[in-house]
């Protein structure tokens, strides 16, 4: 291509030079229609570390019509460094979204140029698998945290657990097939551990049934479906047989998606019921003996916790994050609650997840509820995409 532009220059250079000119942008501009331009803004006062950022495929192809799904770079406008992405296609075969990884500083923007070519292998930050070898577990993580529910497997058991569970994890490594291959994941051996107690409670951050002013537990998920599986984004789909909870029947399914670099899992949970109305649910965290902060702020839609610390293995901090205000927080049946309703048919969404101590990232409470409150705020002024309209030659 470069050699046939300066081919090209050659041969306008013998015309008089007022020719010149449009002659060189006659030249370019088939060059520069082979690319799309996308402006990411930050309205808002919370920077974007590092953040994964949804990008519809219509807007992609709308800034580049030539875009090819095989031969797609991404890189910053200003540098020319490439941008890590994911094509997310949400368990379908066509491309739904397009993932980025950037970093936008508050009142900023970052400005992205995408071309034809092969990108750099991106390695993968999230993952997410069933673990039929450990009672019907499903783990994820990213590369800051780890998660697991339970399968059907447990039910009936003296070991039985109905909430979420997390992972005390230390290394931006994936370790969930290596932990459940060493099976001797309760001692830290210099990844990290699970020593988090989740029992017959909501554990961290998962949701339940609010009737007649108690918990009614769903108990664990019977059938699952991956959707992505990263590198940027990992999400899945659980599902629970119906329960019935003082007359009332209840069916739930779970979306869950972890993004690199996030501390919080985004849950959407779809329900269908027989209640008259609005079902009452609640989402929650289970609180230790000791005195430790809670956090229940429901203007800004925000519950957080920092465990009591676990002698030599530290502390976890546990957060949810609603968008909007919840109805209503509390401190009953030891639990951090916040009050939700949810019509038959409909859903609920909202974001869940913790933090660790000895990973050194936040290592305070206070740390642990600024981030729990930045993200509230970004959930208020959410980063804006705009596009450029691919240029036409001679303009």
């Amino acid at each position: 291509m470069a050699i046939w532009i300066f081919v090209q220059y050659l041969i306008c250079d013998n015309m008089r030079f007022s020719t010149l000119l449009p002659c060189l942008l006659a030249i370019a501009g088939p060059v520069l229609a082979q690319q799309g331009n996308l402006n990411i803004s930050n309205p808002g006062t919370a920077a974007y570390e590092s953040a994964v950022v949804e990008i519809p495929w219509a807007t992609v192809a709308k800034a580049y019509p030539q875009v090819d799904t095989a031969q797609l770079r991404v890189v910053r406008a200003d540098n020319g460094q490439e941008v890590a992405y994911q094509l997310e296609k949400k368990g379908g075969s066509a491309v739904q979204n397009l993932l980025v990884q950037v970093t936008v500083a508050p009142k900023g923007s970052v400005g992205l140029v995408l071309s034809k070519g092969k990108p750099t292998p991106v390695k993968p930050m999230t993952y997410g698998r069933y673990v039929p070898e450990r009672y019907d577990d499903f783990a994820w993580e990213n590369d800051r945290v780890a998660f697991r529910i339970y399968g059907k497997a447990l039910n009936g058991r003296s070991d039985n657990a109905y909430g979420s569970d997390i992972w005390a994890k230390r290394t931006p490594e994936l370790i969930i097939n290596k932990w459940y291959k060493q099976n001797d994941y309760h001692k830290d051996n210099g990844d990290g551990l699970d020593y988090y107690k989740v029992g017959l409670t909501l554990g961290a951050g998962d949701v339940g049934v609010f009737l007649n002013d108690s918990i009614q537990y769903i108990h664990n998920y019977t059938t699952w479906e991956v959707l992505d599986n990263g590198p940027l984004r990992t999400t899945f789909r659980v599902k629970y047989d119906p329960y019935t909870f003082k007359g009332v029947t209840v069916t739930q399914a779970k979306t869950i998606s972890l993004d690199a670099g996030a501390q919080l899992s985004k849950i959407r949970v779809d329900v269908t019921h027989t209640a008259p109305g609005a079902l009452p649910m609640v989402a929650g965290i289970v609180l230790r003996p000791e005195e430790s902060p809670l956090l229940l702020d429901d203007k800004n839609g925000v519950l957080g916790y920092w465990e009591p610390k676990h002698g030599p293995d530290g502390t976890i901090g546990v957060g949810c994050v609603f968008p909007g205000k919840s109805g209503g927080m509390m401190r009953k049946y030891g639990h951090g609650l916040a009050r939700l309703a949810v019509k038959s048919g409909e859903g609920i969404t909202y974001y869940s997840g913790g933090a660790w101590d000895k990973a050194g990232l936040i290592t305070s409470s206070d740390a642990w509820f600024a981030y729990l409150q930045a993200q509230a705020n970004r959930l208020r002024q959410p980063l804006v995409v705009t596009t450029s309209a691919p240029r036409k030659a001679g303009r």
